[in-house]
């Protein structure tokens, strides 16, 4: 509960944050970790149930309730009158957790199908930019400081049969790095998490099953193997958890990180 904390963990107290992708593993721990720690949260996502997250925001932070909000990233037209609608009622975000994603199909690159490669781009990259845009347009006229922190990937280096996948998290690196130098003049930080094996969840159980099935010289055809080959892949030698990525988030977002900008923090136990 919030009012369990200390008063040094009441970091977000009268902060306003915005989650994208809060149906999922990492955005929905992310929205509970704000709200234990004082923000209120608004819980965005195109599909997937948000009751849980909510209710699980509500009871960490009575005082202030959570705010739902359903747009597709991928639409200027919904970002743009999502984030207006919100105005209207009054809230105004100064932080930002850019995190709706879409993995997509593994594939070896002569066999990826183009219109899923798109489509990752669509949701990863464009998507990011997008919302992205719309916080900052409406946060600058406040005049008021703001944080950003845009879910990448240490896929970003190239990780086999996830062509589309890796090639969007790079640019969403890129774009967090150029957006930090467009919007310093604003005092908003722009920073970026890279995460590698994390679970347990539903991406750890869909990658490594999808490794398994999918032909390659790096994995196994077993689930267990390839689980164990990942593994052993990170020299810390296990998966990282969704509250370790939802604890680096929340550094990126807090004053704890007030000369922090243009920085992609690699969640990775090591793993390059």
């Amino acid at each position: 509960m919030a009012n369990d904390l200390p008063g040094d963990r009441q970091r977000f107290a009268g902060r306003t944050a915005i989650v994208t992708g809060a149906a999922g593993d990492i955005g929905a721990t992310t929205a509970v970790r704000l709200a234990e720690e004082g923000a209120r949260v608004v819980l965005a996502d195109v599909g997937g149930s948000l009751d849980a997250t909510a209710e699980a925001c509500a009871a960490a932070n009575p005082d202030v309730a959570p705010v739902v909000s359903r747009f597709d990233v991928t639409s200027a037209v919904a970002v743009e009158r999502a984030f207006g609608d919100l105005a209207e009622s009054g809230v105004v975000a100064d932080l930002l957790v850019n995190n709706a994603g879409y993995q997509g199909s593994f594939e070896n690159v002569v066999d990826y199908d183009p219109s899923d490669f798109h489509r990752v781009l669509d949701v990863n990259v464009a998507g990011v930019f997008l919302v992205l845009q719309a916080f900052a347009r409406g946060l600058i006229p406040a005049g008021r400081p703001g944080s950003i922190v845009n879910t990448a990937s240490m896929a970003q280096g190239g990780a086999p049969n996830m062509a589309a996948y890796s090639a969007s998290k790079a640019a969403v690196v890129g774009l967090t790095k150029t957006a930090a130098k467009d919007l310093a003049h604003a005092s908003i930080r722009v920073n970026s998490v890279s995460p590698a094996f994390i679970g347990p969840g539903a991406m750890w159980d869909r990658q490594v099953a999808q490794q398994a099935d999918t032909p390659s010289q790096y994995f196994a055809d077993d689930l267990d193997e390839v689980a164990a080959q990942m593994i052993g892949s990170v020299p810390l030698r296990r998966i990282g958890s969704i509250d370790e990525v939802a604890a680096a988030v929340l550094f990126l977002l807090s004053d704890e990180s007030s000369y922090i900008t243009a920085f992609d923090l690699q969640v990775s136990g090591g793993a390059v």
